[in-house]
């Protein structure tokens, strides 16, 4: 497999949840931003709000909450003369991609500032109380947390899915179960080799059943299978789009 320096920063990032006091100055700050401004983008529906007031996840001295925004791009019309007719699930979606563009970007470009960040998903359960504490106009939906500092570990890079398990040529094809299970397989032997849930000091409970396991053979697709037990009512989420200025059952209304 091809390698250079950008390859190496890539294949080798991995989430930090333990960090030192140091934190990022303004000028490294303002960079990172920079580099997620120069992702691709549809309509630049993103912005970036800096939280230094925490306390933030595994004592991280900043957070970043990454916003898909369509309040700016609703303004820019404006001044043009243009009523928004576009529905609010289409730019939704677009500004969600332009969101995590803008992310990964400031992820990698902190990487090769020898910084360590993690995402944090709650953002999107927590929109409505988010967006009175940093007083977000309508039709901002703060969509991730990135918290960031200077490393106090260098974990392993986590294992991934085999890549024929990834990439499809041309379509996509029926996953038999000996696919499955070898995709499994690597997950979780990989998992288990870096000892990781017990070092994380994390089981989710299993709902509805008799925890059967142990940190000794709990591992990644047990943990993302037990996830996919969460938040099955959407309602919670729904209110919370519709507190951000969102109607996606609707023809929307003007950005």
């Amino acid at each position: 497999m091809a390698t250079n320096p950008t390859l190496d920063l890539l294949m080798n990032r991995a989430s930090v949840r333990a960090y030192t006091d140091r934190v990022p100055d303004d000028e490294t700050l303002a960079t990172l931003v920079r580099a997620g401004q120069q992702a691709p983008f549809a309509y630049q529906c993103c912005s970036v709000i800096l939280q230094r007031k925490g306390p933030f996840a595994w004592q991280a001295p900043l957070r970043l909450l990454v916003c898909a925004d369509l309040h700016r791009i609703g303004l820019i019309a404006a001044r043009r003369g243009w009523r928004t007719r576009t529905n609010d699930l289409q730019l939704l979606l677009f500004a969600v991609q332009d969101a995590a563009y803008l992310a990964q970007n400031m992820v990698i470009a902190a990487e090769s500032l020898g910084l360590g960040t993690c995402y944090i998903g709650s953002p999107l359960v927590t929109a409505a109380a988010l967006r009175e504490r940093c007083q977000l106009p309508p039709k901002v939906l703060p969509l991730v947390g990135l918290v960031l500092g200077y490393p106090a570990e260098r974990p392993a890079p986590r294992p991934r899915y085999p890549l024929d398990f990834t990439l499809f040529e041309e379509r996509y094809p029926e996953l038999d179960e000996d696919a499955v299970a070898e995709a499994m397989r690597v997950m979780d032997e990989g998992f288990l080799a870096e000892d990781y849930y017990r070092k994380l000091g994390t089981m989710v409970a299993p709902e509805g059943r008799e925890e059967t396991l142990t940190v000794d053979d709990y591992s990644w697709t047990e943990h993302i299978s037990r996830k996919l037990q969460w938040s099955p009512d959407p309602a919670p989420m729904l209110a919370g789009l519709r507190a951000c200025g969102f109607d996606l059952a609707g023809a929307g209304e003007d950005a």
